[in-house]
């Protein structure tokens, strides 16, 4: 019988972290403030809620991309279907007293798509971004359920899309997001997450999916030779050719995973802050949900990127302190 004591080394990975909470009285108000819901709309909303007039031919908008995407955010941040979300808006606007036209739910889901999120005001960094990027599967909503549940008739196929996100460890802020239909890998869907950064990077961790020469060129092209790509190989693999010579980031990190074990690397190179990444996946799939409510592709891809607004938002607003603003 193998000794208790032989694995004790690598039983487990990483030392338990322990928080005591001192601050009992500004605890408990921040638990209480998560209930409190605060909704209000700015005089900058209201005036700017319809649309300009059309200088070229065409039938005239009548609200303009900001009404849109305000209630779309709201209808998410409540998990409203559109129909709830028109009488959302509506009695809201009757409780402040505006009086300003509520699109109704066909409106909102014919200007989903494509529609043009406002730019926030990027929040000033010290100095270059720590990139982390994931990806996780969401599911279209009622695909292939109604089969199931009314013919007694499993679903040959399940329907899902995936969600590429990329972390900013500095900020917490999501700096990248994209969705791409399930047959779109990893690596193929980096190039327009790096189109929406307009900051320099410093460092780029990702799990084992996006090894291989075309990252590691395509971030070098991009950011520099000084990028420090974090990214485990896999146990099968080896050593350049000219590894003796002239070493590759890659090589480096097959050298120390053979000479100080797999843990060890992951400690030393900082490869553990990925889990930030993974931590992000999970707030989206408890604050915005694992399924997209939008039917078609472009309305799913708006939901996307009202959805990181949310999370970027309420990363701003602080842990303890949670606002439904627009």
């Amino acid at each position: 019988m193998m000794p208790h004591k032989f694995n004790a080394s690598r039983r487990h990975k990483f030392e338990k972290k322990r928080q005591k909470v001192t601050n009992w009285r500004v605890y408990n108000q921040g638990l209480r403030q998560r209930g409190d819901v605060t909704i209000w709309l700015s005089p900058e909303v209201a005036d700017k809620w319809l649309a300009d007039k059309r200088q070229t031919p065409g039938g005239q908008p009548t609200f303009s991309d900001m009404a849109i995407s305000v209630c779309l955010t709201l209808g998410m941040v409540f998990k409203q279907p559109l129909r709830q979300t028109q009488g959302l808006v509506g009695s809201l606007a009757r409780l402040m007293g505006l009086d300003v036209p509520i699109p109704d739910f066909s409106t909102l889901s014919r200007r989903g798509a494509g529609l043009s999120i406002p730019e926030k005001s990027k929040a000033q960094r010290a100095g270059p971004i720590e990139l982390v990027v994931d990806s996780t599967g969401l599911k279209i909503f009622g695909e292939g359920e109604w089969l199931q549940n009314k013919h007694k008739k499993k679903a040959k196929r399940k329907s899902w899309r995936k969600l590429h996100l990329g972390l900013d460890l500095t900020t917490g802020d999501i700096v990248c997001s994209d969705l791409t239909k399930d047959d779109v890998g990893d690596p193929t869907a980096l190039p327009e997450l790096l189109d929406q950064i307009d900051a320099p990077v410093s460092r780029f961790l990702a799990d084992g999916a996006y090894d291989g020469d075309p990252t590691s060129d395509l971030l070098v092209d991009r950011f520099g030779e000084a990028i420090e790509i974090v990214i485990p190989p896999p146990i099968t693999a080896v050593l350049s050719l000219d590894a003796a010579r002239d070493p590759t980031p890659r090589d480096k990190h097959i050298a120390e995973i053979r000479d100080k074990g797999r843990l060890a690397w992951q400690v030393s190179s900082g490869y553990n802050h990925r889990s930030r990444g993974e931590a992000q996946i999970g707030r989206w799939k408890r604050v915005i949900g694992p399924k997209l409510k939008a039917r078609n592709f472009p309305n799913q891809k708006t939901e996307v990127r009202i959805g990181t607004n949310i999370l970027n938002k309420m990363n701003g607003l602080g842990r303890d302190k949670y606002e439904a603003v627009a």
